[in-house]
């Protein structure tokens, strides 16, 4: 279908802003950018408890954010990654969506502010999200969760890492991870796929974005071929958790993620791909003007409850 008229409506806005394409822009233009764009997730949501804590990683510390819904604990947990290409975003541009996620999966959510490159270029991102999985396991009962029910999810690059946290954990021996909640996740550096063509411009996420995360997040040829930068080069992808992946038609990562979820069914996984006609990368953040965003995190919140009732 077209793209969407609530899609083509913000699209034409952000580009009446004048703002330069952000592969020109510098980390922190980019990064007070996706500030900006975090506003179109809308008010904030109230949630019974919001408390910050820190998860212990290899090198120090890790910030964590906890967001605890109504409910008669202990509450089944929801380990989640904001997106970002690795490079921008943290726990405040995740704020309203992980609010939303908390009330709608009834599931405590711990909102992990991983490391950031190219300050902490790969694999620090990928470590820090593994440890606070770890901690969420161990730990969250301090603070009402049930650790024996645990997700992790995440959008974007955030998608990517509960992606390779899933499949960390699969080969480290833990954490038990219940349920895989990837919204348009980055799985495979070298896509060149027909969406990455199609959607390469035009749509918010760029094919030179991509380029520029990317550029930012690796330190060489080396690591664009390891599975924790593209989990879908995982030979095996049996054995992990269940997953729903969401995708968005004018996206350059849609192709991408339809087929992880194909591989995951193909390899005996329970996995759900659920499109959303005429979206746009960045759209389930952005329920305060896209009814599809609306749409898709309910769907995701019912998901993720039914995952670890």
């Amino acid at each position: 279908m077209a793209v969407h008229p609530q899609v083509e409506g913000l699209l034409a806005q952000l580009a009446e802003s004048g703002t330069p394409p952000p592969e020109t822009l510098t980390v922190e233009q980019n990064r007070e950018l996706l500030t900006q764009l975090a506003d179109l997730a809308g008010p904030a949501e109230d949630v019974a408890q919001v408390i910050d804590t820190t998860a212990q990683g290899q090198q120090g510390p890790i910030p964590v954010r906890v967001y605890v819904p109504e409910g008669d604990g202990p509450l089944p947990v929801l380990v989640y990654y904001h997106g970002g290409g690795w490079v921008i975003g943290d726990i405040e541009t995740a704020d309203a969506p992980c609010r939303a996620l908390a009330n709608r999966s009834g599931c405590i959510v711990a909102s992990v502010d991983y490391r950031l490159a190219p300050e902490h270029p790969f694999p620090a991102g990928v470590e820090d999200a593994y440890a606070a999985a770890v901690w969420a396991a161990e730990k969250i009962g301090d603070l009402g969760g049930d650790g024996r029910r645990l997700a992790v999810g995440g959008d974007s690059a955030g998608g990517n890492l509960a992606a390779v946290v899933a499949q960390l954990a699969r080969s480290r021996g833990g954490p038990p991870i219940a349920f895989q909640l990837l919204v348009y996740p980055a799985t495979d550096r070298h896509d060149d796929s027909p969406s990455m063509t199609e959607n390469g411009e035009g749509y918010l996420l760029s094919k030179a974005w991509i380029e520029w995360f990317f550029g930012h997040y690796l330190t060489g040829p080396d690591d664009e071929r390891d599975p924790r930068v593209s989990p879908a080069l995982a030979g095996d992808l049996a054995g992990l958790p269940p997953a729903l992946v969401i995708t968005a038609e004018y996206d350059p990562l849609r192709d991408q993620g339809a087929d992880y979820a194909r591989r995951l069914r193909a390899a005996g996984v329970a996995a759900e791909h659920l499109p959303f006609d005429g979206m746009i990368h960045g759209f389930f953040q952005m329920g305060g003007v896209l009814d599809g965003g609306k749409e898709a995190m309910d769907r995701a919140g019912a998901a993720v409850r039914a995952a670890l009732r």
